[in-house]
């Protein structure tokens, strides 16, 4: 031991520091001062006390803004569903063995498990489910209370988690410990901890700092506001005066200028008593500048933008199109790995179906329906992909499968291609027929057209009568002959020679021939 040591060993007594703290001390005359100014703000930083309840305490139920920060992060992972989803077409399904799920305990919910797991992975690290009793329920475990059993030294090679020892109360509480299968316990650890291979860790614990001191800046605002909002200050007096009349000095002082209820007062010094101001309030010390850093990189550990939480940084720069990033951010960035990561966990206590997985539905979580905008536009573009590809001749099931698993090895060619995706006539197409030319007619005379007009009627007339099976009726027709032309031929060149028109009827009077021939000599 040197001479300095023996020195610091009479003058300066034993100190226990405190977390990032070291004020030496000095010995004068039997009484111990500090090696520093007294001035009328003292500064300290306190750390978290040990263990997972002191953490919960410290930081969770004490400060503000890590409560704000885990409050966002709980209240949209609680809102998830769970379903089946097959591996193959990635379509949701559910069956009875999710009703664990959505009553885990009774009085419990869906919301109520993830809320807790979340809570307890959060700020421990680990969150334990043991699944037990008949019917089968969830049963939280506290997870500083937990022990991990594995096979040989953890960081050996090929060691594995054997079984779970619970023993309620902690190793304070008395009671034996109870060991668990690891099919019975569902372990959801999101942050693996680099110094154990077998726990998580919290998010917290890189912010320790950053979280104390969020805390000392609000003793400081509150220390500020105690002492009146006034600035630190270095109160001096006479050298000459002693040591009795020192301590009633200050004593007074304190009692008549310290607190609120002093505040504003006017001050009053003698016998050679100075005060000076050494501190700066809050505005030169651009306080809600420092502390709104400190709060955005606690923000930042739990992966939530501030300005989701409200933070100020965060509003500051605040508009609704980079709310709508940080929202996604958030959600895609933060919580669907969560999800993800405890899906694989409570497959555990699951009875899992071949070739389906343990996912989250998301479809009625209010926070996200604005990407269902986005969605729609995705699935407008699969759709004309798809379309794309069967017209390319690709078969249908094979173009939807591809798109939908982002995988176009699936698809499958049906060998025709273009308009041949029909398949082609045995002796080829049918020629187009060829549209007739068109012929004016000629104009008939009167007598012509009223001739025609009424052998047109009474055709007409038999035709309906023979489809409604009546007897047809004796009809004669009159046409007035018109008068002959002037002959410039002889008459047996004119005149054909006569016809006659025979009609033959069955039984029941339906017309079955008609026929015209010469008349019988």
């Amino acid at each position: 031991m040197g001479l300095m040591d023996r020195l610091r060993a009479v003058v300066i007594p034993p100190f226990q520091p405190s977390y990032d703290t070291a004020w030496p001390f000095v010995n004068f005359n039997g009484h111990t001062y500090p090696v520093s100014l007294n001035q009328t703000l003292l500064g300290r930083e306190e750390g978290p006390p040990a263990g997972y309840q002191g953490l919960v305490a410290w930081a969770y139920e004490s400060n503000a803004v890590v409560y704000a920060v885990e409050q966002v992060r709980v209240q949209l992972f609680a809102e998830a569903a769970f379903r089946w989803r097959w591996r193959g077409s990635g379509k949701y399904f559910g069956n009875p063995d999710l009703d664990i799920l959505r009553r885990p305990w009774p009085n419990g919910t869906t919301g109520d498990l993830l809320t807790r797991m979340l809570l307890d992975a959060d700020l421990s690290g680990d969150a334990f489910v043991l699944r037990s009793g008949s019917p089968p329920v969830l049963t939280r475990l506290r997870p500083d209370w937990v022990t991990v059993i594995t096979d040989r030294n953890p960081w050996a090679a090929g060691a594995e988690v054997m079984a779970y020892a619970y023993q309620p109360g902690g190793p304070a509480g008395g009671e034996k410990p109870v060991t668990y299968d690891v099919s019975q316990v569902a372990h959801f650890a999101p942050s693996p901890d680099p110094l154990s291979p077998k726990r998580g860790m919290s998010w917290l614990t890189p912010v320790i700092r950053e979280i104390s001191a969020d805390i000392g800046m609000t003793e400081h605002k509150r220390a500020f506001l105690v002492n009146g909002a006034t600035p630190n200050l270095i109160v001096s007096l006479d050298p000459a005066i002693s040591k009795a009349a020192y301590d009633q000095w200050v004593s007074t002082f304190k009692a008549g200028h310290t607190g609120v209820r002093n505040a504003y007062e006017t001050m009053f010094l003698g016998g050679g008593a100075k005060a000076e101001v050494v501190g700066k309030d809050l505005q030169q010390l651009d306080f809600k500048l420092v502390q709104g850093a400190g709060e955005t990189r606690i923000a930042a550990a739990a992966g939530v933008p501030p300005v989701i939480v409200g933070l100020s940084e965060g509003l500051q720069a605040a508009t609704y199109s980079n709310y709508g990033q940080a929202r996604r951010r958030f959600a895609d960035g933060t919580m669907r790995p969560l999800w993800r990561n405890l899906c694989g966990s409570l497959e555990t206590v699951l009875r899992r179906p071949s070739g389906a997985d343990l996912a989250i539905d998301d479809s009625d979580i209010a926070f996200l329906q604005d990407d269902m905008k986005d969605r729609a536009d995705i699935q407008s573009t699969n759709a004309s992909a798809i379309g794309q590809l069967v017209k390319d001749g690709f078969t249908p099931e094979s173009a939807v499968l591809s798109i939908t698993t982002n995988d176009l090895t699936n698809l499958v060619h049906t060998g025709l291609y273009s308009v041949q995706l029909q398949p082609p006539m045995p002796e080829g197409p049918e020629p187009e027929p060829e549209e007739p030319e068109e012929v004016e007619p000629e104009e008939p005379d009167d007598t012509e057209t009223e001739t025609g007009r009424a052998l047109t009627e009474s055709l007409g007339i038999l035709r309906t009568m023979a489809e409604r099976e009546i007897p047809a009726p004796v009809v004669n027709v009159t046409v007035e002959a018109p008068e002959p032309p002037p002959l410039s031929e002889p008459l047996e060149a004119v005149v054909a020679e006569p016809t006659v028109t025979e009609i033959e009827y069955d039984d029941d009077g339906r017309i079955v021939k008609i026929t015209e021939g010469p008349v019988p000599a």
